[in-house]
């Protein structure tokens, strides 16, 4: 049994097409990366939620409070969400006292989501038609869109998926 001959590389002309044709597509490949990779790098660089604010004259500076219940229990919010490896992002805390703080160069419609995001809350785990978020009060119908205005006091009441969120419990014996 012979060598295996691959499909287009056996008569030298088609072998010789075929590699050319190959090495033009990994070119147009590496071109079309290259240049994604530079777009999305200059649509980054005003994104306030991928920018460290560290070095910045941030002239938008807001603060809100943020309560956050899950399945009924209060969770505190770290201090330093939004500090990492020296580099502060725009939406931040900096002690558990339930204050956020977001800040960038102009105003920006900051919102409660972004803040869960950066702050790497498990939303995926929790039951969205179950949940909801109030501001001052007043559930909002944009749920994590809602944006964070300043001085605003906002509640995330959450439920994760699977939990029981009845008072009530059927006492029946188990079935047999």
């Amino acid at each position: 049994m012979g060598a295996m001959i691959w499909p287009g590389m056996g008569d030298p002309t088609k072998r010789k097409q075929t590699i050319r044709f190959l090495i033009i597509t990994a070119a147009v490949a590496i071109g079309v990366g290259l240049t994604s990779t530079a777009i999305l790098s200059q649509i980054s660089a005003n994104d306030p939620l991928k920018q460290c604010i560290n070095n910045r004259d941030t002239g938008y500076k807001i603060s809100a409070t943020f309560e956050v219940i899950v399945d009924g229990e209060k969770v505190d919010i770290p201090a330093n969400v939004g500090f990492s490896g020296g580099c502060q992002k725009s939406l931040y805390t900096l002690a558990n006292d339930g204050v956020i703080y977001a800040e960038w160069d102009e105003k920006y419609d900051f919102e409660i989501g972004q803040f869960l995001w950066i702050w790497k809350f498990p939303l995926r785990d929790m039951d969205e038609s179950k949940s909801r978020i109030l501001v001052n009060g007043v559930e909002s119908p944009d749920f994590i869109h809602v944006k964070i205005e300043d001085g605003y006091h906002y509640k995330g009441e959450f439920v994760t998926k699977g939990a029981d969120t009845t008072k009530e419990h059927d006492f029946l014996p188990p079935e047999t």
